[in-house]
């Protein structure tokens, strides 16, 4: 309940708990819409790569496809954030990827370890999912607090 506490501090002002219920259901049902579009990709990609380094080439496509669904939605429904300009849009995208980065290590960090401990093709999957988990839930903070706090952000 501490990482609770923590990750979502901010939103525990909010006086209706339907709407910070509302906000936590949506962040968690994209993040799980853009893990399973990762997964996805990664599945595909493995199967049709199966040289040396495809775990890393599904890693990445996997990334690249989770990265930009999740973008889309949380631009638009966590964040309610309208760019003015197509440069604003630009901006704001290639402060978001970075501040993915950080979280992206994590998730592939987390991936690694588990691939190289259980020898198992679901090994990496199972650490995938972990990873992504604990980065999406730092990366809401990052988000709020340093991507979308324009005139108009959540």
């Amino acid at each position: 309940m501490k990482i609770f506490d923590i990750l979502w501090r901010d939103e525990m002002n909010i006086k209706d708990n339907t709407k910070l219920t509302q906000l936590i259901t949506r962040y968690l049902a994209f993040a799980l819409l853009a893990s399973a579009a990762n997964l996805s990709v990664q599945a595909i990609s493995q199967s049709l790569y199966t040289q040396h380094y495809s775990l890393y080439v599904a890693m990445f496509f996997g990334t690249l496809v989770g990265l930009l669904v999740k973008y889309n939605l949380d631009k638009r429904y966590i964040f309610r954030y309208i760019a003015l300009h197509q440069w604003e849009n630009s901006i704001s995208f290639v402060f978001y990827s970075f501040m993915g980065v950080f979280t992206t290590l994590i998730f592939w960090g987390v991936e690694i370890l588990f691939d190289r401990l259980i020898d198992a093709s679901w090994g990496s999957y199972l650490g995938a999912t972990i990873g992504l988990a604990i980065g999406y839930s730092i990366k809401y903070q990052l988000d709020k607090h340093f991507v979308f706090r324009s005139r108009n952000a959540h």
